[in-house]
């Protein structure tokens, strides 16, 4: 046969391929503004990077593990990098409100998407109730409002959010705009003061600032590598939300240009704010006098005489949990329209309003975090440490989600079903199996800790039996929706 002949022969089975391999348009996609604009999108990646977790649980994990914190926030935010690098590459592939979950659908099947988008609402929905149990707690530091209950409190901080995130997305990016401004303005203003400290030997606490305070109080191990090791579950919760560049980027006008700066950007603001404050942090004071009941910020600023420091901190600490609180809204109730459009949701969560917001997943959260107001009047001193722990388990769960489907979507690229973007996460298949194997290690470590972690190990079983459950409940529907879009598709 000649070689011309050859040509045309393939020639439909070329064409046959490419249009296979057109991306497919999600349903739950339909029907969204583009209102966010790029300085919106830079600034939820800088919001999802900055949060509770280094404002405030910095302290009690450098009391535990000592300088070497800031070898176990480098290690995770390299590890959140290659998360976040995958889903941008699947974003400019594809862009989609219903993010990791649309991709789940398209390279893992419904029951992937079932799996990822659930386990994405168990995540947002415990740390919403966790969100607003910080800003009561945070909210009782003022004596003005001591007397009022704390569930009284995380109830309001619950409607003021929810209000918000009702109004339009618009509304949602400019104030998700403001509380992260807060949060960077104030880790630049105490890195100033920091390096000003050791500039000048400025005696802090008693201790003058340098690298003595390291070597005189047990090297970067004080208390051996073990503890080190332990933290690092707590430190990759601190990076929980950096995947909302994602679905955010399904209501931007532009992602091709916004996402790729938006997740190039990440990489340095966390070697920036997270290990060069944690490295500031630990030339200033001995790790023992930090401690998890206070932000690390106030005990160097009230250390110096700064006044009002406390007052301060609270005040942006309860900024960085109201913007958690306002991003898990955000992002669960795009994510349960997408499942609602497949049928693996409740009906009622694919609702829009005039606005253009999906107020119907948005208000399912809600409800859950309302049960959240109630652990709170029941057990006030334990619902903080409870949920937490179980929103470890949706991030790790929705991190590994992520990095499975851009193996797949590799994969099927370089069977020549799909294109890459110029846009890549390199090294694939090794960055996404080391990334998740470090994953899954970091859950393996929750095991160590009795009172609460292995509790939530635990719980494991539990949920995956109501994984199981639910989806023979929801199966029929989801053929169902997945017969009328092929019957669509062949008309």
């Amino acid at each position: 046969m000649s070689k011309d002949a050859v040509e045309s022969a393939q020639a439909p089975a070329r064409t046959q391929a490419a249009q296979a391999a057109q991306t497919p348009a999600d349903a739950g996609d339909a029907g969204y503004s583009k209102d966010l604009k790029a300085r919106h999108v830079n600034m939820i990646a800088i919001g999802g990077a900055i949060g509770t977790g280094l404002l405030l649980g910095a302290g009690g994990r450098l009391h535990n593990a000592g300088p070497a914190l800031a070898l176990a926030y480098l290690v995770c935010g390299v590890f959140a990098f290659f998360v976040v690098r995958a889903l941008g590459e699947l974003v400019l592939y594809r862009p989609s409100s219903g993010s990791f979950v649309s991709y789940a659908r398209e390279f893992l099947g419904e029951k992937g998407a079932y799996v990822a988008g659930w386990m994405y609402f168990l995540n947002w929905s415990t740390t919403g109730i966790a969100d607003i149990t910080a800003i009561a707690l945070y909210t009782h530091y003022w004596s003005m409002f001591t007397s009022i209950p704390q569930w009284v409190l995380a109830l309001i901080a619950l409607a003021v959010v929810l209000a918000v995130n009702l109004i339009s997305v618009k509304i949602f990016g400019e104030l998700e705009f403001w509380f992260s401004i807060i949060k960077v303005a104030t880790i630049v203003g105490f890195m100033l003061i920091s390096i000003f400290l050791l500039a000048t030997q400025h005696k802090v606490g008693g201790h003058t600032p340098g690298l003595n305070v390291v070597t005189d109080h047990g090297g970067l191990f004080p208390h051996g590598a073990m503890p080190v090791v332990l933290v690092m579950q707590g430190v990759i919760f601190a990076y929980a939300a950096l995947e909302l560049v994602g679905i955010a980027a399904g209501e931007t006008a532009e992602p091709e240009k916004v996402v790729p700066r938006a997740v190039n950007s990440i990489m340095w603001r966390v070697g920036l704010f997270y290990v060069g404050s944690v490295v500031l942090l630990a030339l200033l004071l001995p790790g023992s006098v930090y401690s998890a009941d206070e932000s690390p910020f106030v005990t160097v600023l009230s250390k110096i005489g700064v006044p009002a420091a406390g007052d301060v901190m609270n005040l942006v600490v309860l900024t960085a949990a109201m913007s958690s609180l306002n991003s898990g809204l955000y992002s669960t109730g795009r994510i349960l329209r997408s499942m609602a459009m497949a049928g693996s949701a409740p009906k009622f969560t694919a609702r829009m309003n005039r606005s253009q917001v999906p107020y119907g997943g948005i208000l399912l959260t809600c409800a859950v975090c309302v049960l959240g107001v109630g652990l709170n009047y029941l057990m006030p001193s334990q619902a903080f440490e409870i949920v937490l722990n179980i929103a470890s388990l949706g991030i790790i769960s929705t991190w590994v989600i992520i990095m499975i489907c851009h193996m797949v979507f590799v994969r099927r690229a370089r069977a020549g079903l799909a294109t890459r973007p110029h846009f890549q996460l390199k090294f694939s298949p090794v960055t996404e199996i080391a990334t998740i194997a470090f994953l899954l290690i970091c859950l393996g470590m929750m095991w160590n800790d009795p009172d609460v972690g292995r509790k939530t190990i635990l719980l494991i079983p539990v949920i995956a039996v109501m994984l199981v459950a639910g989806w023979f409940g929801v199966r029929r529907r989801v053929s169902k929706n997945t017969d009328q879009e092929l019957s669509e598709l062949t008309k």
